[in-house]
């Protein structure tokens, strides 16, 4: 298989994989409402609810990313303030037009991949205008959240998408600095 058709296999791949998975994902909400279950039993079908909605994200990003990499991801423009793109960001924002949904989410993952391959407790934003600042990045964290390092499939697509819009990602010591 070449290089090039890689991408439109795992863009298909990810659309067969929704239909088994949207299955199992009916079933356990069908199953939850069901008043007879045991505390043990409700936990499980919980826990089968969270992991269907978890894979669909996954390979909502994975999906994503292919896209990207075989050139036909349209992303969804809308205006927005980078106050807005992560909760609890403190500084001063900018309007931009971008895809809102895919730099939020990626925005987060980031975050997430600091805190988990830090790890630390919390990570703070910082947003001055287009850039952004997220620390720490500390040392074990830094390569897995710039890419350098594919061990968080929420980082490499976050990379792909900010680059595709035009952004990019550098680290400044323990700061990664997110330019919209």
């Amino acid at each position: 298989m070449s290089e090039d058709r890689f991408p439109l296999l795992v863009s298909l791949a990810c659309h067969d994989l929704r239909t088994p998975l949207a299955t199992i994902y009916g079933f356990a909400r069908t199953l939850a409402r069901d008043d007879e279950l045991g505390e043990r039993q409700a936990k499980f079908i919980g826990m089968m609810e969270q992991a269907s909605e978890q894979m669909t994200g996954m390979l909502d990003e994975l999906a994503t990313a292919s896209r990207i990499e075989a050139g036909r991801w349209e992303p969804a423009l809308r205006e927005c303030d980078t106050l807005e793109l992560v909760p609890d960001a403190r500084g001063e924002g900018a309007t931009i037009e971008t895809d809102v949904d895919g730099v939020t989410r990626g925005l987060e993952a980031l975050g997430t991949a600091a805190m988990r391959y830090g790890p630390t407790e919390s990570v703070t934003w910082e947003v001055r205008g287009r850039e952004l600042a997220l620390s720490p990045v500390l040392p074990a964290a830094a390569k897995v959240v710039t890419g350098e390092e594919p061990r968080d499939l929420g980082s490499l697509v976050a990379r792909l998408v900010i680059e595709a819009l035009g952004g990019s990602l550098a680290l400044d010591g323990e700061t990664l600095r997110v330019t919209l």
